[in-house]
């Protein structure tokens, strides 16, 4: 069975778009997408640090999936576009 990713998109249209080349790019590798937060083995956050509502929605959501990441170790949590730009 394929790994599985998983999608969270915070922000505008533009991280919308980013959020569907970076599905397409995983899948192309072989990757499935998951719709459940609890079965994938990557999970990427898409979000906008431009946008403040955005990037503390997306931050706020980080700090929740921490509880997945205690409960499976080899879960990657990734912040992707602007924000991981910022935050370095």
């Amino acid at each position: 069975m394929g790994r599985k990713f998983h999608l969270l998109t915070y922000g505008c249209q533009m991280n919308e778009y980013d959020s569907r080349v970076i599905a397409s790019i995983l899948t192309t590798a072989g990757y499935l997408e998951t719709n459940t937060l609890e079965t994938a083995d990557i999970i990427i956050v898409n979000t906008c640090s431009v946008r403040e509502n955005a990037e503390n929605r997306a931050l706020g959501r980080i700090s929740e999936l921490q509880g997945l990441k205690k409960a499976n170790p080899n879960l990657l949590i990734a912040a992707v576009v602007c924000m991981a730009q910022n935050l370095g």
